[in-house]
């Protein structure tokens, strides 16, 4: 996964040996509870996980975008980051679905590492570093569930690497643009949408959340390009980059409060 389209290989190099914070220029910190914490008690009495992702992702909106903070490498121990000062597309979602997933700050830290980390196994290569096996480990848990529309097709990517991770080959669903948009209604505040890349060598390119804003569906993300959490037109969104196909995972209500 490389949070906007103008990453380089380069970037993907950086991001998965583990330079995190000293290649965006910044030294990584732990989060600054306060905030998130604010905003679960002020969320947890919405009813329906779409709303309280909505509200939660909504206040975040102008949080500046942050990339490279995660720390850990095929030779570096992994730590685990929590941060609310900053995000990259990845990260930002993870933050809100936690946040959105909990009743109080103390149950916080378990909802990330079970999202961001396969079994929540805080180790570099227990990191969900593609988008794909983030989106299905996390079906696999009950976070999600898979969204499909009639006219999607089934496109296989073999993912192979320089980061030190063994080559995969994923079979993914995937929904063509012009059949994604003429379906909006299918679509729920809250949705994540991934934006399969043109290349043939990585999964996905960018990630977000679905919101209607004014009955118009955005795009509300965490955006290299405007270095900040923003909400845009889906539809300008897909054109600019020229998107071909995307897929849809739906959060679903936690069994038993965390």
């Amino acid at each position: 996964m490389i949070c906007d389209s103008h990453a380089t290989r380069r970037d993907v190099l950086r991001l998965a040996s583990g330079v995190a914070a000293l290649a965006a220029g910044v030294r990584a910190a732990p989060a600054r509870e306060s905030r998130i914490a604010k905003l679960i008690v002020e969320a947890r009495d919405l009813s329906g996980i779409s709303r309280r992702i909505d509200f939660i992702s909504h206040a975040l909106l102008g949080s500046r975008y942050l990339g490279y903070t995660l720390i850990g490498g095929p030779h570096k121990p992994e730590r685990f980051v929590m941060r609310d000062d900053g995000f990259d597309c990845v990260t930002y979602c993870e933050t809100v679905l936690a946040a959105a997933r909990v009743h109080d700050i103390g149950a916080f830290p378990r909802e990330l590492k079970a999202i961001r980390y396969h079994n929540g196994v805080v180790e570099w290569r227990e990191r969900n570093h593609y988008f794909f096996e983030w989106c299905q480990h996390n079906v696999d848990d009950g976070v999600f569930r898979w969204l499909s529309m009639n006219g999607a097709v089934k496109i296989r990517k073999r993912v192979d690497s320089e980061r030190g991770l063994s080559p995969r080959i994923f079979v993914m669903t995937a929904i063509p643009r012009g059949v994604f948009l003429a379906n909006t209604n299918a679509l729920k505040d809250g949705d994540i949408v991934g934006f399969v890349s043109h290349r043939s060598d990585l999964d996905y390119f960018h990630t977000g959340f679905v919101a209607f804003v004014r009955d118009r569906l955005m795009l509300r993300h965490a955006s290299e390009t405007h270095r900040r959490v923003v909400d845009e037109r889906m539809d300008g969104f897909l054109a600019r980059y020229g998107v071909r196909y995307v897929t849809v995972v739906r959060p679903q209500e936690p069994k038993r409060a965390a």
